[in-house]
């Protein structure tokens, strides 16, 4: 991907950046995508219907083999991105609380996969896999705004109403989805259902730290819109970046 960048002449601090979000996109595409197969075109009813992540739950029960590519995937994904968050990606505002989120999902999926709660999971994923879609889309649009030393219009157009889409999917899915459907089966249907369910605190308090994250980043989103608003940002840009330059240096110090 480095090469295409180059090939496409951005800007050097967009061409550095690149790569990682089209790397995301590429897997989070793909990750969200099987999460719609799994809820939407298999006999699995967790979206419609979330207290059924818990009928006939039991101690060591099988995985499901589908379900069990998806914990594959993720875990990995998780894995890495732990490793790439400290000595690979551009060093950001929040990339601390990133690193704090990839500890917390991936402690979630491996857990959630030991203790049988892989229903959940992917409940889980699905609500919060779309907005990473959007939002690493949304980025290489606004980095091939300006390529070959010349401005791009439609590439503008897309990241302008990217963004607008990515603010009201964050809060529908991961701020209203998310507590309503996967909150209230974990914290409210699984003691009905499974009385004395093994992990309850230790699961919840995950979930509730993720919920916080959410809420953390959609501060950022609402600090977006109203520099928008006010007048103070004439272009959609990341406001989570620090100069290139900046990042660099960071990520020669801690290297």
């Amino acid at each position: 991907l480095q090469p295409f960048g180059e090939w496409c002449n951005l800007h050097p601090k967009d061409a550095a950046k690149m790569p990682e979000s089209a790397w995301k996109l590429l897997f989070y595409t793909l990750s969200w995508s099987y999460g719609i197969y799994l809820l939407f075109f298999t006999d699995y009813p967790f979206f419609y219907d979330p207290p059924s992540v818990f009928y006939d739950w039991k101690k060591g029960m099988d995985v499901p083999t589908d379900i069990a590519i998806a914990y594959l995937l993720q875990c990995s994904f998780y894995g890495h991105s732990i490793y790439a968050t400290a000595y690979m990606d551009t060093w950001r505002k929040d990339s601390v609380v990133m690193l704090l989120h990839h500890v917390v999902t991936l402690t979630l999926i491996a857990f959630s996969y030991a203790f049988r709660y892989h229903n959940v999971g992917i409940l889980v994923l699905f609500l919060h896999d779309v907005n990473d879609v959007q939002l690493e889309f949304t980025k290489l649009n606004v980095y091939f705004k300006h390529r070959g030393g010349v401005y791009h219009r439609l590439n503008d157009v897309i990241s302008n109403i990217g963004c607008l889409t990515f603010s009201v999917s964050w809060f529908w899915f991961r701020l209203y989805w998310f507590p309503l459907k996967v909150l209230y089966a974990t914290c409210y249907s699984s003691l009905q259902l499974v009385p004395n369910i093994p992990f309850y605190f230790f699961f919840n308090a995950l979930l509730l730290v993720l919920t916080l994250m959410n809420i953390y980043w959609f501060l950022y989103i609402v600090l977006f819109v109203a520099k928008v608003l006010m007048g103070q940002m004439q272009e959609v840009n990341d406001v989570r970046e620090y100069d290139v330059e900046d990042s660099k240096k960071t990520t020669t110090a801690r290297k």
